[in-house]
């Protein structure tokens, strides 16, 4: 608990370090910061102590130092558009919001990189080096808003993971405010590196391990040629069969992104990109590489489609054609707010061959808690994006979604998944971990995060299961408690 006086000192010190502008401290400039994507009722609502904007490393360092001295949690933040609730400060104290930080500092095409600061917008980047020949692979649906920053903190991934990898296979380097108010560089530009992959201890940390302000990202060439179909099917089990046998034929698309009837009409509804409304699933389905090689396998991809009994093969005949299919599925999350007024959006994973059965069992929990559920996922990388809509108000919806949500999680990790693809484990998901991880394996990992923040004050509550917190091992039940009609976790 912190006193007035105590408030006011601190405001008074962060103020001296970014100036009184950026530093936000009344309640309604707080409750900007009190959520991010993650749905409110799942996740809480927490309002920040003050949140500081800086705009250089040097200043976040500074924060940071005024934020320990006083013995506070430090939240960092990009653009919210986390979908897990790693942003939220929920223990309050001082959230640390990298929106001014935006600046390409170096682009390197020599050696194929360049130096970013972490409030950076994703598609910015591509957007900004795509003259050059150049752009930054790892493409979350949301990479019009979200951040290269929180990229990294999360580990994310998009559409092009498939063939190009997570954000972790982009990352050469970081420059890092660690918990003791040192700010460092871990990684660089060569290949090869000694020692400690600190790196790749970083990537995916969710801000648990320090703050990231400069990130050195790997630049991918842009190719000569890029095709897009979209192919229809009569029912999901075919579309899933046309994946598996499509990846099977020794082809790698950039992107294979399935959408299903659901989503396909709020899609359509808000766009008109030109989906088949009578099919059951779309597969979206994007090539590039060399002229002649996409030409191969567009043949390929098309017959494949067809032998799983595909209704219609589409190939865009012009770039606009493309971006317009691209469209809806870069925004069909938004879209289902037409649907209903709330979503639940889970992110697990299964091996490809098992999506038929996943996406089987997604259409039994439908029925079995009465829920309706859209489908929009990275059919490629099994990675599942079931969206279980609701209305927060009705009683008992928040309920039947979060069982039905368990429900699926388990039954991806029996089938040999895991919790969480690309949106990461933030307050959502921390108890979910104990299904996958043992007790020892959970230990070595929170001896990790101790090792750089003793006194867990960098982005607490966040990844571990509740009863890691404080450094407790024991007790790793999930720690629900439904009031009025709602569950807090």
């Amino acid at each position: 608990m912190i006193t007035a006086e105590e408030r006011a000192e601190l405001i008074r010190a962060l103020s001296g370090v970014v100036g009184d502008a950026h530093v936000v401290s009344d309640p309604a400039g707080l409750s900007v910061y009190q959520y991010d994507a993650s749905d409110e009722a799942i996740a809480g609502i927490h309002q920040p102590l003050v949140a500081v904007l800086p705009a250089t490393a040097e200043e976040v360092r500074d924060v940071a130092r005024v934020a320990v001295a006083c013995g506070l949690p430090i939240v960092a933040r990009g653009a919210g558009t986390g979908l897990a609730g790693g942003a939220i400060a929920s223990r309050g104290g001082v959230m640390i919001v990298l929106t001014r930080m935006t600046d390409i500092i170096e682009v390197n095409e020599t050696d194929r990189y360049a130096i970013v600061e972490p409030g950076l917008i994703n598609l910015d980047l591509s957007t900004s080096i795509a003259d050059r020949g150049y752009f930054f692979a790892p493409d979350p649906a949301s990479q019009r808003a979200c951040s290269i920053g929180g990229n990294v903190a999360n580990n994310s991934g998009g559409p092009h993971c498939l063939k190009y990898g997570v954000t972790s296979n982009h990352i050469l380097g970081l420059e890092v405010v660690l918990p003791d108010g040192s700010l460092t560089w871990v990684g660089g530009p060569s290949a090869e590196t000694s020692g400690y992959d600190l790196t790749g201890a970083l990537v995916g940390s969710e801000g648990t391990l320090g703050v990231i302000t400069k990130a050195m990202v790997r630049l991918t060439r842009t190719p000569e040629t890029v095709s897009v179909l979209l192919a229809s099917f009569p029912s999901m089990e075919s579309a899933s069969r046309a994946v598996t046998a499509i990846i099977a034929d020794g082809i790698l698309p950039a992107s294979l992104e399935m959408m299903d009837a659901l989503t396909i009409t709020a899609v359509e509804a808000a766009f008109s990109c030109g989906y088949p409304l009578d099919a059951a699933a779309v597969l979206l389905i994007e090539l590039d590489g060399l002229t002649e090689t996409v030409a191969e396998h567009r043949d390929a991809v098309a017959r494949l489609c067809s032998q799983h009994d595909a209704q219609q093969v589409r190939v865009a005949t012009t770039k606009a054609e493309q971006d317009l299919l691209w469209l809806g599925r870069k925004a069909a999350f938004g879209t289902l707010g037409r649907l209903a007024p709330n979503y639940y959006l889970q992110d697990t994973v299964v091996p490809r061959t098992k999506l038929p059965a996943a996406l089987d069992f997604i259409g039994y929990l439908s029925r079995n808690f009465d829920i309706q559920i859209a489908n929009v996922f990275h059919a490629g990388d099994g990675n599942l994006h079931p969206l279980m809509l609701f209305d927060r108000y009705r009683p008992g919806q928040i309920q039947r979604v979060l069982e039905a949500g368990d429900a699926l999680l388990a039954h991806c990790i029996d089938a040999g998944g895991s919790v969480s693809g690309e949106h990461g484990i933030g307050m959502e998901k921390k108890d979910a971990l104990s299904l996958v991880f043992t007790t020892n394996d959970l230990a070595a990992m929170a001896g990790l995060k101790r090792s750089f923040d003793p006194r867990e004050l960098f982005n607490p509550d966040k990844v571990f299961p509740t009863a890691f917190s404080c450094g407790e091992l024991t007790n790793l039940k999930q720690q629900a408690l439904e009031v009025d009609g709602m569950y807090v976790v």
